[in-house]
């Protein structure tokens, strides 16, 4: 048999001269999201970036000319949910790729499943670090909550210049894991712990906790949380005449934080993904086309779910094929500038880029600075 050049091109990104599968006329990428229960506004935002970066990219030719269907199911955040959607979208939807919108639990759930079947997997936002040690099909696209807290100690510590700081901590994989990173940097930047204190995710109602916090009168406090967390967290302390300032995470990143925390919500600070008044091209189109799809403007979890679909079709345009290892190995070669920052990954599967840090000013998240310590921010090899 003659190989021909078109041959040879549609087999170099497996490197063998095997017959690769060819694309059909549409291509399905999967995704679990959470469009009911505690998590639905996020699964909501996650939902919508996601069909707009699908909307684009298709009216962009597809994926080489292939029509792009998104195939999504409601996991509740829950892993009981996740891992029989993992499995339907692998056996009755055939599809070549999928994308978690949802928390660590559930990601971390369904990352096994489509790691056992050789499916490639991308967290949008979830930040458990188990996620990825999965396997190799497993990826994720936002910071790993140790980055995450290590950035917060240095907002803390070097930035504001802080050094008395109570950390209030939300008893789940996200909390625990943003906890873990900030102590772990806490001492390199001056930084003394006067004390910890934990809540649940169900708590709404914080007045032991703000009455310690204000016995102990530090100079900040790291909060984690959610939004629907965070917004009366940060409301009770204020109210409590708590005015040193507030650092939360990518949690918070939402405006009904700011609604539900109201005049409270000014001058807290954030790590996050999204940077609102970014100059970015990629980043300012994607903000005026998320407001005028959902009707509301844009957060870091529609922004990442955005990031998720545009890494997961650039992989199959440049993989040229449905074949799941080709489509691997392109998402871990992938260089891409997305809408919340220049995304390449390391050998686990973690993203590398920058952390924006947002401000609530004049009711509204703005830019504040941006983090980029490479050696800080290096996410785990193992």
């Amino acid at each position: 048999m003659i190989i021909t050049k078109k041959m040879v091109a549609a087999l170099a990104i497996t490197g063998s001269l095997i017959f690769a599968p060819a694309l059909a006329d549409t291509v399905k990428i999967g995704m679990n999201v959470p469009l009911t229960g505690f998590a639905a506004a996020d699964g909501k935002s996650a939902l919508l970036g996601a069909e707009l970066a699908m909307e684009q990219a298709n009216a962009e030719g597809g994926i080489n000319g292939s029509k792009i269907e998104l195939v999504r199911y409601d996991d509740q955040a829950s892993p009981k949910q996740s891992v029989p959607i993992a499995n339907k979208l692998i056996g009755q939807d055939e599809v070549n790729i999928a994308i978690s919108g949802s928390y660590s639990g559930a990601t971390r759930a369904a990352a096994g499943v489509f790691q056992s079947e050789g499916v490639p997997y991308i967290s949008a936002f979830a930040v458990h670090p188990d996620i990825t040690k999965s396997g190799d099909y497993v990826f994720r696209t936002s910071f790993v909550g140790e980055v995450q807290g290590r950035a917060g100690a240095k907002l803390i510590g070097d930035t504001l210049g802080k050094k008395k700081v109570v950390v209030i901590t939300l008893k789940n994989d996200f909390g625990q894991s943003l906890a873990a990173g900030f102590k772990s940097k806490a001492a390199d930047f001056g930084i003394d712990i006067l004390n910890e204190y934990e809540y649940s995710i169900k708590d709404r109602q914080f007045g032991p906790i703000v009455t310690k916090v204000k016995s102990d009168d530090p100079d900040a406090i790291y909060a984690s949380g959610y939004f629907f967390t965070a917004g009366p967290l940060v409301s009770q302390l204020r109210a409590a005449g708590i005015e040193v300032p507030v650092i939360g995470q990518e949690g918070y990143d939402s405006e009904k934080f700011i609604e539900i925390a109201g005049p409270s919500s000014e001058g807290i600070l954030i790590t996050t993904s999204l940077d609102r008044d970014s100059s970015v091209a990629v980043t300012k189109d994607f903000i005026t086309a998320f407001e005028a799809k959902a009707g509301y403007k844009a957060d870091m979890v529609a922004a990442s779910g955005h990031t998720a679909i545009k890494v997961a079709v650039e992989a199959m345009r440049k993989a040229g094929t449905t074949d799941r290892q080709a489509i691997r190995d392109a998402i871990a070669a992938t260089s891409l500038v997305t809408s919340t920052g220049e995304i390449s990954f390391n050998g686990l599967g973690e993203v590398k880029k920058d952390v924006q840090v947002q401000v609530v000013k004049d009711g509204a998240w703005h830019h504040y600075t941006v983090i980029n310590d490479k050696e800080l921010l290096a996410p785990p090899v193992e």
